[in-house]
């Protein structure tokens, strides 16, 4: 049983007027039977929250309860505020204010100092170094549309860059690996989509609500099917590229092969996206093994190098130069 948990429910609890089990299950990602559980150990610890059944019910926390400021320890305070702090100032609203503002006023003096300091020692910021994208906008109409069941108006750009158009039912917004997504049941595929913010050119509300389906859990965690697709590959690499190797392989698997070279297991898996990334280490980087993998690499960087063939670019800036003097 997380003791985090507890506390979030107890928050979502004071929040809302009801919530059902199921509800809490899918926010947790936990089963119905859990949740009974951490709300029979809320109340066991003189939480007092009431269940009612059939549609509409749910649980929720008796009118006249109020918190006591000993009902919470200082560790247990300083993770509710470490992780109201660490939601992306993109979904942060006068609601994460005001519970802000509520947590912090069961801290007592004496402990407001320590638990500052130890809320402040985790510091997370989902935004990019560079070339950062503002999707506050999107995310913004995407709640609204959760929130009143709305539908939306899209258009989306595909994995091979076709435009279309799509009528989407929202379900879901989706923070994973820094990237974001909705979930929606898309009208034109007649069935659940993952789509991304970064890949919707516009964005609208229609002027129509839906009666909410049933939604598939999203497979989020992927570890496993990774771990089953995953061969470990050898490379030589330069010094200068151990830093961007780290992101991806721990430095155990760093072998000293001359005074500025490394041999590295690689974690890798034969898509394409993988043999971009051995690609931007540039001459920085050598698979020596497996041998298909290395013969793959030859044949993409010999595709890539027709593309920059001397005849190839002189054709390609003759157009240029011609487009540019019709427009002067």
């Amino acid at each position: 049983m997380k003791i985090s948990r507890l506390i979030s429910i107890y928050v979502i609890l004071m929040d809302k007027k009801r919530i059902s089990a199921k509800e809490l299950a899918n926010i947790f990602e936990v089963s119905t039977r859990t949740i009974y559980r951490d709300v029979e150990a809320i109340n066991l610890a003189g939480i007092p929250i009431y269940s009612t059944s059939g549609v509409g019910g749910g649980f929720e926390i008796m009118e006249n309860h109020k918190m006591d400021k000993n009902t919470f320890s200082e560790e247990e305070l300083t993770t509710l505020l470490m992780g109201v702090s660490s939601i992306p100032d993109s979904m942060k609203s006068k609601d994460f204010i005001n519970t802000f503002t509520k947590i912090r006023q069961f801290i007592t003096s004496e402990k407001l100092e320590s638990t500052n300091i130890q809320s402040e020692q985790v510091q997370i910021d989902f935004n990019q170094w560079i070339g950062y994208r503002n999707l506050e906008p999107q995310i913004n109409r995407i709640k609204t549309a959760l929130k009143d069941n709305k539908v939306l108006s899209l258009e989306y750009i595909s994995h091979s860059g076709n435009k279309t158009t799509r009528k989407v039912e929202p379900y879901q917004l989706v923070l994973k690996s820094s990237k974001w997504y909705f979930h929606g049941y898309c009208y034109k595929r007649n069935d659940f989509r993952l789509f991304k913010l970064t890949r919707i050119l516009t964005l609208e509300i229609v002027d129509r609500t839906f009666i909410p389906k049933k939604y598939p859990k999203l497979l989020l965690d992927t570890k496993e099917i990774i771990t089953n697709l995953q061969v470990t590959i050898k490379l030589r690499v330069h010094e200068s590229i151990m830093e961007q190797l780290l992101d991806y392989c721990d430095y155990e698997s760093f072998l000293k092969d001359g005074e500025h070279h490394y041999i590295v297991n690689f974690p890798f898996i034969d898509q394409d996206y993988y043999y971009g990334i051995l690609l931007s280490f540039g001459n920085k980087c050598e698979c020596i093994s497996p041998p298909q993998i290395r013969t793959k690499l030859k044949e993409k960087i010999a595709a890539l190098a027709r593309i920059y063939e001397i005849a190839e670019n002189t054709r390609y800036f003759s157009r240029v130069d011609e487009s540019a003097s019709v427009v002067a």
